[in-house]
């Protein structure tokens, strides 16, 4: 089944083409990135607006890009979770094309499809397996069966880990967005000038709290001349603790559940550091660690439209109702239903 995905869910406009027996035929990206620079974080106002001026072009490249609007058998949107008006952009044009197109259409699930990005590239890993979600937004451990079939192991009782790594950039003088600057950085600070803690290590469990973590940069620099070389040195000292808390916690999900592959997905996923770590742990403990290319750790249609041929393509699909929906619960996903 040929889908077409549409994704605007934040500040990324997306659009892709995904058939289930030729896999991903077109994949196309807008970043708003040099939109919300000068304000330091993402504009909910100003996202909805762009998308509406760069949707529908990167809509018709693709499609073009694919054989045309008469080679599309479904359309796939991000239904949520994210910016309401931002992702009414992309439901209002996916719900009007697919009547128009007499297509069938449907909403999916933004970290759904995170979890699952692995599934484009031409190594799939196998259910059933350990994810780690890590983003902006997101920090989560599920155990994943199959489609639909997830069971949350641990989440973020505060800030997410990318949500950290933006507040620190912040405090470091680093402009937005603050985690790949803030990782740069980090490549040339000194190991043992800080030292910060790995939160909720030292106990029981697979929950995460890196607010704690921000707080502690903050003190330790109290007082300190922030000249470069002291930047770089607590850049590191926090990119270290926050992979740190992820290895170990990852670890100990393993463990409880025996699975023997991990997938890794999120834009925090794409940070060389977390790579390097999760791949060493995987091969010390016997596991296959997987991740999405870094294209496919940021928001993008490609998952969007993989997904959406999935539950499609299962007899899956929805009515005409426009769904937007600012949270929404993984645990409240489940299997195909026609």
């Amino acid at each position: 089944m040929r889908v077409l995905g549409l994704e605007t869910s934040c500040d990324e406009t997306a659009a892709a083409v995904y058939d289930g027996a030729s896999g991903l035929l077109a994949h196309e990206i807008y970043s708003q990135v040099d939109l919300h620079a000068a304000y330091g974080g993402v504009v909910p106002e100003l996202a909805s607006r762009d998308h509406l001026r760069k949707l529908l072009p990167l809509l018709e490249k693709v499609v073009a890009d694919a054989g045309g609007p008469a080679a599309v058998q479904g359309i796939a949107y991000t239904s949520g979770p994210g910016l309401v008006g931002a992702l009414l952009v992309g439901a209002a044009v996916a719900r009007s094309l697919a009547y128009a197109w007499r297509v069938p259409c449907i909403g999916v699930h933004h970290m759904e499809g995170h979890l699952l990005a692995p599934l484009l590239e031409q190594d799939r890993p196998g259910f059933p397996f350990v994810a780690l979600l890590v983003s902006g937004g997101h920090t989560l451990l599920a155990e994943v069966q199959g489609l639909g079939q997830y069971r949350i192991l641990g989440s973020s009782l505060d800030d997410a880990a990318g949500e950290a790594f933006d507040k620190t950039a912040k405090l470091l003088g680093l402009g937005y967005p603050g985690g790949p600057q803030l990782a740069a950085l980090a490549q040339r600070g000194r190991p043992g000038v800080f030292s910060f803690p790995r939160p909720l290590t030292e106990r029981p469990g697979l929950d995460f709290s890196f607010s704690g973590l921000k707080t502690a940069v903050v003190v330790a620099l109290r007082g300190l001349a922030l000249d470069d070389q002291t930047r770089a040195d607590a850049a590191l000292a926090f990119e270290e603790a926050v992979v740190d808390t992820l290895v170990i916690k990852c670890r100990r999900a393993l463990e409880a559940t025996g699975a023997r592959t991990l997938v890794v997905a999120g834009g925090v996923g794409a940070n060389r550091r977390l790579r390097a770590r999760m791949l060493a742990m995987g091969e010390r403990v016997g596991v296959a660690v997987v991740y999405p290319r870094s294209e496919y750790c940021t928001d993008n249609a490609a998952m969007i439209a993989l997904l959406g041929e999935l539950r499609l393509a299962a007899g899956q699909s929805d009515d005409l109702a426009i769904r937007a929906r600012a949270r929404w619960p993984l645990e409240e996903l489940g299997p195909p239903r026609p």
